[in-house]
């Protein structure tokens, strides 16, 4: 039976846990086993959804030890011999990965958005030249085979309970590396766009009036999103950038203004229920993939629509 490691980052464990998605997406029907590993944290939430879960406490390894942590990996693969280890790909993670595949002598194949099967077998996609073109890596080699995710593409969808075994793992071995937190200060971020169910999205069309997407996302109940080109700019910070180089989106409603729609972007959109595109030009790739397609200036559909939903919560008032 084929064996799955997930390595469990504390700070993103619904990260870690949707990665049970992307694992079924690689064996499908093949018989295999999930393990995760989870460090000076608690394991609870993994209960039920992972066949094994692996929990290592020691307060000698900080939250951002990635020496250590590669170390351990390398340990727990020379005991359980695993077929493929996934790991959510944010920013503590792209550094422990290397690290983890140098010591494993393997590939590592970073950033997925897909799995596909093909009739050489295995195949994982993802952007490659700042999202420009998708590559396609094909897995030829004995593995284990060792790839980091970008979250928000594979969603857990709550399959089977399993009666999960907790091992509590104690003494492993690492490099001590003496490394310590002496400051910790918290980024300002109101929300995460992963989360929002209605994101009012701007791009290069909209950058003259960006600010004017804040009215309209307060009375809409709605977050403020963009694409790459408001981002460069400097008018949105990248944690509200959609597409390849930003974050991937699953919102209910996605409304996009002045937004072009390159491969970079529409690549941020996964499982979106319903897209409205505002856009002088009808024929921009984002409007081949949009529900409704307003063709006209921006700046009027905004400042027409925050009319139209004042007068009517005053008429809802009267």
């Amino acid at each position: 039976m084929k064996k799955s490691l997930i390595y469990i980052e504390t700070e993103y464990v619904q990260d870690g846990i949707d990665l049970l998605e992307t694992a079924r997406e690689i064996y499908q029907d093949e018989p295999y086993e999930t393990y995760a590993l989870i460090i000076n944290s608690e394991h609870t939430p993994l209960i039920n959804k992972f066949d094994v879960v692996l929990s290592y406490s020691d307060e000698q390894i900080t939250y951002f030890d990635q020496i250590a942590v590669s170390d351990i990996i390398s340990h727990l693969h020379k005991t359980y011999s695993f077929d493929t280890i996934l790991i959510p790909a944010t920013h503590y993670s792209r550094i422990l990965a290397p690290r983890v595949a140098m010591l494993l002598n393997t590939g590592l194949v970073a950033d997925v958005t897909k799995i596909a099967h093909g009739a050489k077998g295995l195949e994982l996609i993802r952007p490659a030249y700042s999202g420009r073109i998708m590559a396609c890596i094909q897995i030829t080699g004995s593995g284990p085979i060792m790839l980091t995710v970008r979250p928000g593409i594979f969603r857990y969808k709550g399959q089977k309970r399993l009666e999960t075994q907790v091992i509590t793992l104690h003494n492993l071995t690492y490099r001590r590396t003496g490394m310590r937190v002496i400051e910790r200060k918290e980024k300002s971020i109101e929300y995460d766009i992963r989360e929002s169910k209605v994101l009012i999205s701007g791009g290069g069309g909209v950058e003259k009036y960006f600010d004017t997407l804040l009215p309209l996302a307060t009375l809409l109940d709605a977050q403020v999103s963009a694409s790459r080109a408001i981002v460069d700019k400097g008018l949105l910070s990248r944690n509200f950038q959609v597409g390849q180089s930003g974050k991937t989106v699953s919102p209910t409603l996605y409304i996009a203004l002045g937004i072009y729609g390159a491969l970079q972007h529409i690549e941020g959109l996964h499982n979106v229920d319903y897209i409205i595109s505002v856009n002088t030009n009808k024929e921009a790739p984002i409007c081949s993939l949009s529900n409704i397609v307003v063709e006209g200036d921006a700046y009027t559909f905004i400042q027409k629509m925050i009319e139209k939903i004042k007068k009517e919560n005053d008429n809802e008032c009267k």
